[in-house]
């Protein structure tokens, strides 16, 4: 069964038992390994303990697909539920647990953590169309989701940003949940105690190290520089960037182009259309950025917009490579760009 975003919350507090495999998959592994580790403690409170944590290889099934089945059929030595991870799951283990699911012996939970997997793959249609069998679908947090985890995690530190430090988290992280957690943390740190996050805090902080490389690209996609746009999302992609989270940062950069360029339209200068921005441009992009604005009118960048969200809806639909993806529309739109 494939369990929709609204109910993932509920069914990682109380997994459904009848469910016996749990497949996590998506372009956001911090998030899959965050809902991975918490399916575990449904089942075990230490993640160390031998006998009841079994941990399964996608390169052991290739060589003994029973694997699975009988770490699942194991019987914990002093008792308790056990759980098996299978790791770096792909389409190659279809069969395996097409064969667990079949004929699910002993009460193990299978936690299957995956990548990005299309529609078209088989290991996750055979999840999805499973009767004892979830998938839950792990995608960069939205705006809504991420002000709610951004909130979360500061105020366990006894902390609260302001409304513009919020909305500069906010643009600056959310494409992997682990690195938005630890880039929080390490905010936290600089903070040295309780109190209120200004932008200048969340900027000195965040900036220089979440975003850099995502920032970067957009700018030489927006500067129609597509040899360093290029450049730029071959480190991404080296580093482990997801293609998804790249795309939605352009887009926010366009987003913000787009309202600058419609104010404008409207009568006010580039000043003035500028200070709109919330969060404000940081000053040391604030030449660049007029730049930009001069080069793109409101209809082209309109329709570099569309290509940005025809192309995250391709990355997520056609099973066709995210990257080969990604890279075609930022190349359109930074030709585009120096084309004036």
């Amino acid at each position: 069964m494939k369990i929709p975003p609204a109910r993932i919350e509920a069914f990682l507090r109380q997994p459904d038992p009848a469910v016996r495999a749990v497949l996590v998959f998506g372009p956001d592994q911090g998030l899959v390994r965050e809902r991975v580790e918490r399916l575990m403690r449904s089942v075990v409170t230490d993640l160390n303990d031998p006998f009841r944590v079994a941990e399964v290889r996608s390169s052991q099934l290739k060589e003994s697909p029973a694997a699975l089945a009988d770490e699942a059929a194991a019987i914990a030595m002093g008792g308790g539920r056990r759980v098996v991870v299978v790791r770096e799951a792909a389409d190659g283990q279809s069969a395996p647990l097409a064969s667990f699911l079949a004929n699910p012996c002993g009460d193990s939970l299978v936690v299957i953590e995956g990548g990005e997997l299309g529609p078209r793959s088989s290991l996750r249609k055979l999840v999805e169309g499973a009767d004892n069998a979830a998938a839950l679908a792990c995608y960069g947090d939205e705006a809504g989701t991420l002000e709610t985890v951004i909130q979360a995690e500061l105020k366990a530190s006894g902390l609260m940003a302001e409304p513009e430090a919020m909305a500069y988290l906010v643009e600056h992280l959310g494409s992997d949940r682990r690195l938005t957690r630890s880039e929080l943390t390490k905010l936290a740190l600089y903070m040295g105690g309780p109190g209120r996050v200004r932008l200048e805090d969340a900027a000195a902080c965040v900036g220089d190290s979440a975003a850099r490389g995502l920032d970067d690209l957009a700018l030489s996609t927006a500067d129609g520089d597509h040899a360093g746009a290029q450049r730029v999302l071959d480190k991404l992609l080296n580093e482990g960037a997801q293609p998804v989270a790249m795309l939605r940062s352009v887009s926010r950069h366009f987003l913000r182009l787009h309202l600058v360029a419609g104010l404008i339209a409207q009568g006010k200068s580039v000043d003035q259309a500028m200070a709109a921005l919330k969060p404000p441009v940081i000053f040391k992009m604030a030449d660049r950025f007029r730049r930009q604005v001069s080069r793109w009118p409101v209809d082209r960048l309109g329709r570099a917009l569309e290509l940005l969200t025809e192309a995250e809806l391709d990355c997520k639909t056609t099973g066709l490579p995210a990257p080969e993806i990604t890279a075609r529309a930022l190349m359109m739109i930074a030709r585009a760009a120096s084309r004036r």
